[in-house]
């Protein structure tokens, strides 16, 4: 049985008339990077919250690594690292103090190692001593995320994590967060659709408080989507325009045309239109092919099409 760090059933949460979540049935697997998804105002907030403990569900049921998440919340504090989106620091004190305070909240032996480890993870062993209020804005972000590592949780989740940061700070905390799967379960919320693709294991879509979707990235980006071809051929492209269309395997085909035009071939039938396609435009339609590839599709797209579905 595939371990969960993170299994809800049915969680909903309300706020009077207000259903913020529904029937959420989430599933995060161990030591993945799990990106959690939604426009604003989806609810993706309101279920974080409920994780850490700082609310209760209106109905349902969940266990975070094994404890029930309303009786035991206690335990599963103690063994979450957060990091809010927007975190606060005491800003007079060093990096390595303020690493070091927050380690006193917990039962930790060999604490100035643990505290060397994490600047060392994080980029920032040499700005131990430097005071917080001189780091620029991805310091601090890479720092929030040392000081919700320092304990050595199970399980971190980060709110925007990469928010406001240039692509240099995104790209760095990426790569935080890809060696952190070693000893951690990362899960996270993000607005950044090109760095859940980079780093995630698992995807989870939040819309209108519903689950719309959940499952590794390679599944959904291939998920209720048809599969469309790019062909890029030179001179005339009517021969290879109007033979396509004629094809049953084929559902539609977009032309674009100019001094080398493009077919964009959607096809209902994979297999055949892989071992024929490109034979029929070079050998039967005698087109000059420049280009020629299965279209990939963005996570953006994915995502565009389940959220209006909702909608």
């Amino acid at each position: 049985m595939q371990p969960y760090v993170i299994e809800t059933q049915g969680l909903s949460k309300s706020f009077g008339p207000i259903q913020a979540l529904q029937g959420i049935n989430l599933k995060v697997p161990k030591n993945s990077i799990f990106g959690f998804l939604g426009p604003n105002g989806a609810g993706k907030t309101t279920l974080i919250k409920l994780l850490l403990g700082l609310n209760k569900p209106t109905t349902g049921t969940g266990n975070i690594m094994g404890y029930d998440m309303v009786k035991e919340s206690v335990e599963i504090k103690r063994k979450t690292g957060y990091l809010a989106q927007h975190p606060s620091f005491f800003e007079h004190m060093t990096a390595r103090e303020v690493l070091r305070f927050k380690a006193s909240f917990y039962d930790l032996e060999d604490v100035e190692s643990l505290i060397d480890e994490s600047l060392l993870l994080v980029g920032l062993e040499d700005k131990d001593e430097r005071v917080i209020k001189k780091l620029s804005g991805g310091e601090m972000q890479r720092l929030g995320i040392a000081l919700a590592h320092i304990s050595r949780p199970e399980l971190l989740i980060l709110d925007e994590p990469a928010a406001s940061l240039d692509p240099m700070g995104r790209r760095d905390v990426l790569e935080i967060m890809d060696a952190l799967r070693t000893h951690s379960t990362v899960f996270y919320s993000t607005h950044i659709l090109d760095d859940v693709q980079r780093v995630s294991d698992m995807v989870a879509i939040l819309n209108q408080g519903k689950l719309v979707a959940q499952a590794p990235i390679e599944n959904l980006l291939n998920s209720g989507t048809e599969t469309r071809f790019t062909v890029k051929v030179k001179h005339d492209p009517q021969p290879a325009y109007q033979m396509l269309l004629a094809q049953p395997w084929v559902s539609s085909v977009e032309l674009m045309t100019g001094p080398n035009s493009t077919l964009h071939v959607s096809v209902s039938d994979e297999s055949t239109a892989e071992e024929n396609l490109l034979k029929l435009i070079v050998n039967q339609a005698g087109a000059i092919v420049l280009d020629y590839r299965r279209t990939v599709y963005e996570l953006e797209d994915v995502f565009m099409r389940l959220v209006e579905v909702e909608q």
